[in-house]
């Protein structure tokens, strides 16, 4: 299989282990200048633990997997791509913007992307409201 630009043998390896089992529900990645995208976490962690995962001034890459129930009562889960980029990441924008698109290209079956800048704009309703 040939590895795509800028995600490691790591990065793809936390991915189909979060496709592939329940063990984890979460990969949180960033960028390193020699190895592209690299793991920073791979965790099950509730929403208040992935919020607090994600630093206040640097950007990050994350694959969510978002457990929720419709308004019918049908039970639900979705992956989520967010890019994390709080206001004060600033100059490393670029660099991540780039390795987002690589990242939703990889994860095509991925419907909800999402930009953050602020941790309320990843609110759980607002993330089930967009998944749902």
């Amino acid at each position: 299989m040939n590895v795509p630009i800028g995600l490691s043998e790591d990065c793809l390896d936390a991915l189909q282990h979060l496709k592939e089992t329940r063990e984890i529900n979460t990969v949180i990645l960033r960028l390193a200048e020699a190895d592209g995208l690299v793991v920073e976490a791979e965790s099950n962690l509730t929403h208040e633990e992935l919020l607090e995962a994600l630093p206040a001034d640097e950007a990050r890459l994350v694959v969510h997997e978002l457990f929720f129930a419709t308004p019918g009562g049908e039970r639900r889960r979705e992956l989520l791509l967010v890019f994390w980029m709080p206001a004060d990441a600033g100059v490393e924008e670029e660099a991540y913007t780039d390795a987002y698109t690589t990242l939703k290209e990889y994860l095509a079956d991925v419907q909800v992307h999402l930009t953050a800048r602020r941790t309320d704009q990843l609110e759980y309703r607002r993330l089930v409201a967009l998944a749902g």
